[in-house]
């Protein structure tokens, strides 16, 4: 059974090793940075600043941290479900070294996301550009694996339009999201922003679905996870950050769930299968009619009585087959590049399609 809504304390691996193999549907990871901090640092006015200096984050060299980021990484792969995602997120000081590793191990890197932070914290010795952001790695569990991925969701955050992989968000946690400990002091250096998970977990999640976090620290995928209904496991070492998250998650009171409030998978998605043979033997098309790729006249096809498509050119095939033969061999989705023509306007497959659905409510 797996250890659903709970924070286990222990070295992540140790706790991964004894969880169900491919049982998680999402990992979110924020690993040590291995930061290489040597000095302290002062501001301008010789103010000391409150920099990652915690004993975690340090590591003996490079060939250590690429010890543990190799094995961390193995035992997610080992309990990531084949349809699951990993997110990995880190700075300049280690983000490359963990991209080749994941590659090692058989990760299929989706994309790298950059998140700009519309606050960094200056460069205060004035020797390097200001360091504001940092990259996220989203990767399948190999390359041809199905993934979730909620683009419509994404597309709706972002003003109707396709999101794009520069995230501009604040770079803090701020006000009543910032976890403090009894003494009123930050409890994590390193606390992520609500708003950089919630995307994470929205994008590439559905309700109900298991997110890991192997270094829970502050509880901030617990939190977004509990919000969205999604059900999250933590791990993590320090007794004091497992408290401080722990009473964190527990204030949260989500909505109540409904599944048609929070589900936002697009329709295209959960809507029935339908064949374009379907259409063609119920009426909604006919054998023999002409179909338009594009929109363009030049560029035809027509209906044949088994459903395939012949081309003007004599090319036969479906309609995705044909529409890839009028764009040279590149990726095709012929419901929504083949239309037909009534009463004088252009009407796309897809259209036609919807139109078959309705007739099944």
């Amino acid at each position: 059974m797996l250890p659903l809504n709970q924070i286990i304390q222990g070295n992540c691996v140790d706790v991964l090793n004894d969880l169900p193999e491919k049982s998680i549907d999402l990992i979110f990871a924020d690993p040590p940075y291995n930061l290489q901090l040597q000095n302290e640092l002062h501001r301008p006015n010789m103010t000391k600043v409150d920099a990652v200096n915690d004993a975690w984050d340090q590591f003996a060299s490079f060939e250590a941290y690429d010890a543990f980021t190799r094995e961390w990484l193995t035992a997610c792969k080992r309990v990531l479900k084949p349809t699951g995602a990993i997110w990995v997120i880190g700075s300049y000081h280690n983000i490359f070294r963990v991209g080749t590793i994941m590659q090692d191990l058989g990760f299929w890197i989706l994309n790298d996301v950059i998140w700009i932070k519309t606050n960094p914290m200056p460069n205060f010795r004035g020797t390097r550009f200001t360091n504001a952001h940092e990259t996220l790695i989203w990767a399948s569990t190999g390359k041809g694996a199905r993934y979730t991925f909620n683009y419509h969701a994404m597309k709706m955050l972002n003003g109707e339009k396709q999101m794009r992989s520069d995230w501009w968000l604040a770079s803090l946690a701020t006000g009543a999201e910032r976890v403090r400990d009894d003494r009123g002091d930050k409890a994590h250096s390193t606390q992520k922003p609500e708003a950089l998970l919630y995307r994470v977990i929205l994008s590439s999640s559905n309700p109900g679905d298991v997110i890991l976090d192997p270094f829970f620290g502050s509880g901030t995928t617990g939190a977004v996870a509990k919000r969205l209904h999604r059900n999250w496991i933590g791990v993590e070492r320090e007794e004091r950050y497992i408290r401080a998250a722990q009473k964190r998650i527990d204030a949260i009171e989500p909505a109540p769930f409904d599944q048609k409030t929070f589900d936002v998978k697009g329709k295209k998605r959960t809507a029935p299968r339908v064949a374009f043979a379907t259409l063609v033997e119920n009426g909604f098309l006919q054998p023999g009619q002409k179909l338009f790729f594009l929109r363009d006249e030049t560029r035809t096809a027509t209906i044949k009585p088994d459903a395939r498509l012949r081309t003007e050119d004599g090319f036969e095939g479906s309609i995705h087959q044909a529409g890839r033969h009028y764009m040279n061999g590149s990726p095709c989705n012929g419901w929504e590049h083949w239309f037909v023509e009534e009463n004088g306007h252009y009407v796309s497959l897809d259209t036609i399609r919807e139109r078959y659905r309705a007739t099944l409510e």
